[in-house]
């Protein structure tokens, strides 16, 4: 079982900037592929981005191409979301997951194919 825990959401203005951290525990993440994504009330889960198990290959989803940057540390097992110019629009609850390979293959843009989540934080963009 992976154990990975989601900081550093929170109240931002449009425009503005925040830094995600998803943390791991139990075990090392460096072998997994691992993923972000964000939920909207009374909406699924949406894909924003997701890294291969060395960071050497990223994905993002068109609405975040260009403002939002996804790395890790393998040696501080942890994943990051860089968030900038952050709109309206961008708020909700974003929630760290681990996909059970190493590379992303196909479909990692969903939600089915990941096996481990944090249980999410909440950030909230201002107008």
């Amino acid at each position: 079982q992976v154990q990975v825990t989601e900081s550093g959401g929170g109240l931002v203005q449009a425009g503005g900037s925040l830094r995600l951290s998803c943390a791991g525990s139990g075990r090392t993440l460096s072998r997994y592929a691992m993923g972000w994504f964000r939920q909207f009330p009374g909406k699924e889960r949406e894909f924003v981005g997701a890294i291969s198990w060395s960071g050497d290959t990223t994905y993002y989803a068109d609405a975040v191409k260009g403002r939002f940057t996804i790395s890790r540390d393998n040696v501080k097992n942890t994943m990051y979301l860089q968030m900038n110019s952050l709109k309206p629009d961008d708020t909700a609850i974003y929630y760290c997951a681990v996909r059970n390979l190493a590379g992303l293959y196909s479909k990692y843009d969903s939600e089915y194919e990941y096996d481990w989540w944090g249980q999410g934080t909440q950030v909230t963009v201002s107008s």
